[in-house]
């Protein structure tokens, strides 16, 4: 007979509460510098996505040095370290190795001025704009603490360096790799992302969905050119395009029900070369966001018979191509696992450092771990300097987002905030036997 969700819970809250005996702040602070050091070589010298051979290396070489068996090159660059610790659980612990084509304008004494070819061969700047040169540190420190102290957790510890998250491949080619077969299939996944949500200190939680789908679409159009003082002669695929970007915007507003989150964006609108000709194609690059699956299903056939029900009004002998590029599911945390972790965190960082956040409409590969039957818990790390988020809040502005050239974190107190929070849930998780893990989170042996 299963016990209650509620006394399951308290007891395997209590079985863990010999995990949290260490001085968890003199851990953090033993590997504190050696963390944040990384983190500016990290910074200082990052690569794009599925290039990332340097940073792998590095990961690889302080993870051997730490006792760790690690397998390089799966799925590419990724990696895989293990850490066997007895009988028990299997517990994933993943960070991201890639870094964004952007220029930094940050400022900082280390600042990135790498420039390095795209997978097109265009020369592009090169910068650890979406934070995961923190992610990488806290991950190393995490690792760290855990191998100093096994004393403290039993089963088996699996950090994965994931490539290519900005491309949302590298989670895809891993898997395809063996990741899960290979290697020792995760009881439960876990991982973090920076941001500036939040002052650094702080973490955000969000059960259920936190993340959305993503489908990349891009679209050609297929017009007839003509001189632009004669556009009686043309299919002009500029005002076609246009048509077909305000028709799009009904597919929220007026096909889905209202309160569903639903985002249809249309990136890039690229056609013609000369004010005085009318090109004969156009470009449309789309992100389209949704949570539920039968709402993705809805929008991209909306998306479909739009794009070909506007070509065949405007008479072109040729409809436009579609091609779904890119695509990831939705980043959803078991809300058990969500609910005790929430406690584990308050007991770690003090119940005001940890706050309940709301679903954004970003997307991640970390689904496709999930996907594979792992019960997953994904939380945000903050990442804001104090003052700086409070005069913000206060005005009403916003601090530069992930992505963005001027993004800087307040890295120390954010990745020592990182290891403290990873490493309590580490233990805990890592405290707990594989059936009461399944029974959580409602998953079966």
């Amino acid at each position: 007979m299963l016990k209650s969700p509620g006394v399951l819970l308290t007891a395997l809250l209590t079985t863990s509460l010999f995990a949290q005996a260490p001085d968890a702040s003199q851990e953090v602070q033993a590997v504190s510098a050696s963390s944040y050091a990384l983190y500016q070589d990290l910074h200082q010298h990052p690569e794009l996505s599925s290039h990332e051979t340097q940073t792998a290396a590095k990961l690889a070489s302080r993870l051997r040095s730490l006792g760790y068996d690690v397998t390089e090159n799966v799925g590419g660059t990724g990696l895989v370290a293990v850490m066997k610790n007895g009988a028990g659980p299997t517990v994933m612990l993943r960070t991201e190795l890639d870094a964004l084509p952007v220029p930094e304008k940050t400022g900082l004494p280390y600042a990135s001025k790498v420039v390095a070819k795209d997978d097109s061969g265009k020369e592009v700047p090169v910068m650890h704009a979406c934070g995961h040169d923190v992610h990488m540190a806290a991950l190393i420190g995490t690792a760290e603490v855990m191998a100093q102290s096994k004393n403290t957790w039993h089963g088996t510890l699996v950090i994965i360096g994931q490539p290519a998250e900005e491309t949302i491949s590298g989670a895809k080619a891993m898997l395809a790799d063996g990741l899960m077969t290979r290697f020792p299939k995760p009881d439960v996944a876990v991982a973090l992302h920076v941001g500036n949500d939040f002052p650094a200190g702080k973490v955000g939680i969000t059960p259920a969905y936190m993340s959305s789908n993503a489908d990349s679409i891009k679209i050609t159009i297929f017009g007839k050119g003509a001189h632009g003082s004669q556009p009686h002669n043309s299919i002009d695929p500029i005002v076609l395009g246009a048509k077909i970007v305000l028709a799009l915007q009904t597919i929220p507003s007026r096909e889905v029900k209202p309160g569903e989150p639903v985002v249809v964006t249309v990136g890039y609108f690229q056609s013609g070369l000369k004010n005085n000709i009318i090109p004969d194609e156009a470009k449309l690059g789309l992100t389209v966001r949704t949570y539920d699956p039968n709402v993705r299903k809805h929008v991209l056939a909306a998306i479909d018979r739009i794009v070909k029900g506007e070509a065949e009004a405007a008479g072109v002998a040729k409809l436009p191509q579609i091609t779904h590029d890119e695509a990831t599911d939705a980043v959803y945390n078991d809300p058990a696992l969500a609910a005790r972790m929430t406690k584990v965190l308050q007991d770690a960082l003090g119940k005001s450092n940890v706050e309940p956040e709301p679903p954004s409409m970003t997307s991640e590969d970390f689904s496709y771990f999930v996907a594979q039957g792992v019960p997953g818990f994904y939380f945000t790390l903050g990442g804001a300097y104090p003052e700086k988020w409070a005069e913000a809040k206060a005005s009403g502005e916003s601090l530069p987002s992930n992505h963005s050239p001027l993004f800087a974190p307040d890295a120390k107190p954010a990745i020592e905030t990182g290891i403290t929070a990873e490493v309590a849930v580490l233990r805990n998780l890592l405290n707990t036997s594989p059936a009461e893990l399944h029974q959580l989170t409602g998953k079966s042996n």
